[in-house]
């Protein structure tokens, strides 16, 4: 199909905007440049109880933002991590969506902002997302959360960091998670894919960007295909939880996302992937301009609203 016109008019105002390309700036610009996409995801619901704090993880504390619904404690849990390529995005860019997804899936919503790079390399990033999963599942009580009901998600490289929590906390004995949302997910390394090519510039993402964005999280040292860095070259993708897995057209990352929700359907894992037709990376920070944001957040909140309701119905 071909590019979706809203997209390709936000692509004509990012052009006429001027400036340097990602991979041209050093990442405190780059974090400044790209918060521009905070005020770009529409209007913010309101949540019953929006609260920021510091959790303890492996190297200092790591902030989060808990948004809770309206309703009955426990509620089911979402651990949500925000794409930036590990380098840039924060919690207000991912906060339109983590308020709508509390409040349409009924499930307390935290947000984790996990170390980014250069400052904090590979794998400071995911050792973050996963100290906040399990932080999450010991002070559920606390927290007003069934631990048995607890997802992961998270958009880009914030997908990436959802798929390795799922392979990390099934190694590691725990916690048990019972579904995760990978939305354009950071899956592979190579970046060799044939959408590598077809996508390469002019769509937000860029290939030159995703270079920039490994350069800086990685280094000479770090295999490329640790499964920490890229889930595809995990040894095993048996009894991960059930995923949604989101991908677009016009996009660097369409194949690896495809190609995992292949993998992980291979193993017997139930895969829901919901491909946008003329959709550039970045939508899910773009609610504000793009009708498919809206109805991503729908889509994720019903499979999330299906797992945890499947899980409570099997606990009696």
């Amino acid at each position: 199909m071909p590019l979706d016109p809203v997209a390709e008019g936000f692509l004509g105002q990012m052009a006429a905007a001027g400036g340097p390309a990602l991979h041209e700036m050093e990442p405190g610009f780059a974090r400044q440049a790209f918060s521009v996409f905070n005020t770009l995801g529409g209007e913010a619901e309101n949540v019953a109880k929006v609260e920021n704090r510091n959790i303890p993880g492996p190297a200092g504390e790591i902030p989060v933002r808990i948004y809770t619904p309206e309703g009955q404690a426990p509620f089911p849990a979402l651990l949500m991590f925000h794409g930036g390529g590990w380098v840039i995005g924060e919690l207000d860019v991912i906060d339109v969506p983590c308020r709508a997804l509390a409040n349409r899936a009924g499930c307390v919503v935290v947000s984790v902002d996990y170390r980014l790079a250069p400052e904090h390399r590979f794998p400071a990033a995911a050792e973050d997302s996963y100290a906040a999963t399990k932080w999450v599942a010991d002070n559920a009580s606390e927290l007003g959360i069934d631990a048995d009901r607890i997802a992961v998600g998270g958009d880009s490289a914030g997908g990436n960091l959802a798929a390795v929590v799922a392979q990390m906390a099934r190694d590691k004995g725990g916690p048990k998670l019972v579904y995760q949302v990978l939305i354009y997910p950071v899956i592979d390394a190579a970046m060799n894919t044939a959408s590598y090519e077809e996508n390469a510039d002019g769509y937000l993402l860029t290939k030159e960007g995703m270079k920039w964005f490994y350069k800086h999280y990685t280094n000479d040292e770090v295999d490329p295909k640790d499964p920490r860095l890229s889930p595809i070259h995990a040894e095993s993708f048996d009894n991960l939880p059930p995923a949604m897995v989101i991908t677009g057209e016009f996009d660097p990352l369409r194949d690896e996302g495809k190609a995992y929700a292949e993998k992980l359907k291979a193993a017997g894992v139930a895969v829901e992937h919901n491909h946008y037709d003329g959709m550039i990376h970045g939508f899910f920070w773009l609610g504000g301009v793009m009708s498919q944001c809206p109805q991503a957040i729908d889509q994720i909140s019903a499979a999330l609203k299906g797992a945890f309701n499947k899980t409570l119905v099997g606990q009696k």
